[in-house]
Parts: structure tokens; C-alpha cells; sequence
């Protein structure tokens, strides 16, 4: 509990309110003081509950008695083998409903599915190509969260809610305002068209801002306040966390330095794709896993290629790093596995401009960045909805029922 709310709860079990409507934002500060220990903890027992919250005890055993009542908040069975009567523990019923993170790009569609703690239970992808048209591409997507359903033994009704990260501007509506990446993407009313498939809420943002708050939350930048995401691959973009927060800009296109021509970070990876190191006959996907390869390698002419690629990299990075001084910047995207030979590069032009030179990690959640963040964005969509007006905390919501109607955050 923040100092602010525990002031404000002793002050009014100091002095008893006078109306039930203060009353009932007492109870509700302290269930939700309940719940945010017990989310992402062991079992506690109330003891240990009461100690977190600031609760008294009795308190304590009230709001849990009616946090367990509402659905929230289960008992948990003592561990075999204990001697004595054991302390009742309680733990968050995080398995109450489920969100998907899906990750929409021109190769492929990755989707996954966790519990409302964020602890992914499945992982389905499938494959496919730039030119997949956009009916092809709804269908695959529509096919790997039910496939993650299915490994998880649970159905489409079980789904709280689903955050799409695709490639390309995304507006606040969740309209691809452009894309060129896919074909056909632009313009498509990606959360309508979702909104269609799943019966639940349907949240869409661009896949480098999900991956920058899949860093922040779990990853090498967790509690960073000031975070700069830096995506290598195929075609290269910007996630910012400011203040703690993912900073999505007025019109949701904040960090889209790729549309400067100045950049040529939408054509970023041609550097490595014309590498004489790479097989005559190889995909275009593949090209730079030949050359990142050869330069570890030592290989004098993927060296140079890497050097070329790099250039353009900095270039953009060192706009933003100079624009906002962020405490770190983290390399991410399918590149990002060849961190060890970008990096020392990528350090020393930072090197020669910056002012104060921020930490520079890589990404150590590889390719389900996207998705992850993805989950992240979803429960914080739904613990808003849920836990953050007044009135009365809400029961689960029933099977088959949607939580909201909405289409977009």
C-alpha cells in the first residue's frame, strides 16, 4: 500500500466515517491493497497478508473472506507432510480468466497465452510470407490462439482479452494506418477485424512499443524509468518507456523516426542482405544470419557489412538518445541474437555524441518480446477496467460473457 492510501486508511479507522459511501471506498482500498500483494506471490497466509497490506489482522480476514466470496481469491490446501494444524493460505485466483499477446509480422504470427498473473501457458506460431494476403493472414491468426487454447485445454470463452502487436503505425483505434512490411496492411481495421473473431477485448499497438514494455516489465530494463527500445531486423523501430510509462506520443506514432528518408531505417537490413557473404540462392530472411554469423567469425568482408548496418542503426538511435537521454537502451528484435557482434559498434558511435552515454543491454526476451508485451499491455487494460474506479470490486466475469465491447484501448 502507498503511503498516501495507508495515511489515508488509519486516518479514517481513526476517525469513523460519517456516510456508507466512504465506508465503501475503505473496503475497496483495502481489497485491493489484498490483492496486489497476493498477485504474482506464494500463498500467503493472513498473517503474512496483514503484514504486507498494513491491514490489521481481523481486517484482513475480512477482505479476504470477500475477496474469496467475489472469486478472486482462493484457499490453498496445506503442504503434504505438515506437522500440527497448519496457517490457512490464500493465493490469487490467477487462473480466473486468460489474455493472448500476439505478434503480427511479415514472416510470421506468434501468439501466446497466459493467466492473469502474465505466466504464459502456451505458445503456437505459424509461418508465412510478406505477400500472405490479409484474409490468409486473419486465418492464421485465428488459428494460432486457438491453438493455443487447445494445448492449454481451455476454449475461446476463457478469454479475457487479447492485445495484437503488428507491424506498421497503429492508430488510437487500432486502425494500420501504414505498413510496409505487409501487404495489404495498410489501412485495415485491424481491432474490428479481431474484434469479429474473438469474444472478448480486443486491444492493437504497434510491436516495438509492446516489446519495449515487455523490457520494462520482465526483461533487461525492468524499473527503468526512462527506457529506449531499440528493434534490429528485417526493417528496424522504436518502443519508449518515459516515466515508467509506454509513451505511445498524441496521435499513437511516437518514435517513427522511419518515416525520415534521412534514416534509411525502412530499408536498414539492405546492408547486410547485399553482403558478398551471403549464398547466392538465400532468402532475403535469411541473408543476415550468414552475415551476423560470418562476422563473429571474423570474416573481413561480413566485418564491413556489419559496420555499413550499423551506421544506419546509430543514426536513428542517436536522434532519440539525444532527444530524451535515456537512463537505457536495450537492442532487441530478431538481430538482437547477435548481440555480442552489434553492440560494440553500436556503443562506440553512441560513444562519440552523446553527452552522457546511457546503458546499453540486449534483449534477453528474444522472440516472444513482442508477445509478452503483449500479455502485459492486456492485464493492464483489464486490472484498469476492473480494479481502478469506485464502487464495488466485480465478481469474475461469467463464461461467455465479454468484459467489454470495445475494440481498441
Amino acid at each position: 500500500m502507498s503511503v498516501k492510501k495507508e495515511t489515508y486508511v488509519r486516518t479514517v479507522m481513526a476517525n469513523p466515517p460519517p456516510s456508507g459511501g466512504d465506508l465503501s471506498r475503505l473496503r475497496r482500498l483495502n481489497s485491493l491493497a489484498a490483492l496486489r500483494a497476493l498477485r504474482g506471490a506464494e500463498p500467503l497466509t493472513l498473517s503474512t497478508l496483514a503484514e504486507r497490506t498494513g491491514l490489521s489482522r481481523p481486517s484482513t480476514k475480512d477482505v479476504v473472506d470477500e475477496l474469496a466470496g467475489l472469486g478472486w481469491v482462493e484457499e490453498v490446501a496445506p503442504v503434504a507432510g505438515t506437522m500440527g494444524r497448519p496457517a490457512r493460505r490464500y493465493r490469487f485466483r490467477a487462473d480466473v480468466g486468460h489474455v493472448v499477446g500476439l505478434d503480427i509480422g511479415a514472416h510470421k504470427v506468434l501468439a501466446a497465452l497466459a493467466d492473469l498473473d502474465g505466466n504464459v501457458l502456451a505458445e503456437t506460431r505459424h509461418a508465412l510470407e510478406p505477400g500472405t494476403p490479409t484474409e490468409a493472414r486473419l486465418e492464421a491468426i485465428g488459428k494460432a490462439v486457438s491453438g493455443c487454447l487447445t494445448l492449454a485445454g481451455l476454449g475461446m470463452d476463457d478469454l479475457w482479452a487479447v492485445t495484437a502487436g503488428t507491424t506498421g503505425l497503429v492508430d488510437p483505434g487500432g486502425r494500420v494506418v501504414l505498413s510496409t512490411a505487409v501487404r495489404d496492411w495498410s489501412g485495415l481495421d485491424l481491432a474490428g477485424r479481431l474484434g469479429e473473431m474473438f469474444p472478448c477485448t480486443v486491444l492493437v499497438e504497434n510491436d516495438s512499443k509492446l516489446a519495449a514494455l515487455a523490457e520494462w516489465q520482465r526483461g533487461v530494463a525492468r524499473g527503468a524509468k526512462d527506457v529506449v527500445f531499440l528493434h534490429a531486423g528485417r526493417r528496424t523501430g522504436i518502443g519508449l518507456i518515459i516515466d515508467g510509462k509506454l509513451h505511445r506520443g498524441f496521435g499513437g506514432f511516437a518514435g517513427e523516426i522511419s518515416l525520415l528518408p534521412l534514416t534509411r531505417w525502412d530499408t536498414g537490413s539492405a546492408e547486410l542482405d547485399r553482403s558478398p557473404v551471403v549464398p547466392e540462392g538465400t532468402p532475403p530472411q535469411d541473408a543476415a544470419r550468414h552475415v551476423l554469423s560470418a562476422a563473429r567469425d571474423g570474416d573481413p568482408a561480413a566485418l564491413e557489412s556489419v559496420e555499413r548496418y550499423v551506421d544506419v542503426l546509430a543514426l536513428g538511435a542517436t536522434f532519440i538518445v539525444l532527444t530524451l537521454d535515456p537512463e537505457t537502451v536495450v537492442l532487441g528484435g530478431s538481430f538482437s541474437r547477435a548481440a555480442d557482434v552489434l553492440l560494440p559498434p553500436l556503443r562506440r558511435r553512441l560513444e562519440e555524441v552523446c553527452a552522457r552515454m546511457p546503458e546499453l543491454r540486449a534483449s534477453t526476451l528474444g522472440d516472444e518480446c513482442v508477445v509478452l508485451g503483449g500479455i502485459g499491455y492486456a492485464i493492464g487494460h483489464l486490472d484498469e477496467r476492473l480494479f481502478g474506479g469506485e464502487g464495488d470490486l466485480p465478481t469474475p466475469v461469467p463464461r461467455n460473457t465479454r468484459l467489454t465491447s470495445a475494440a481498441s484501448p
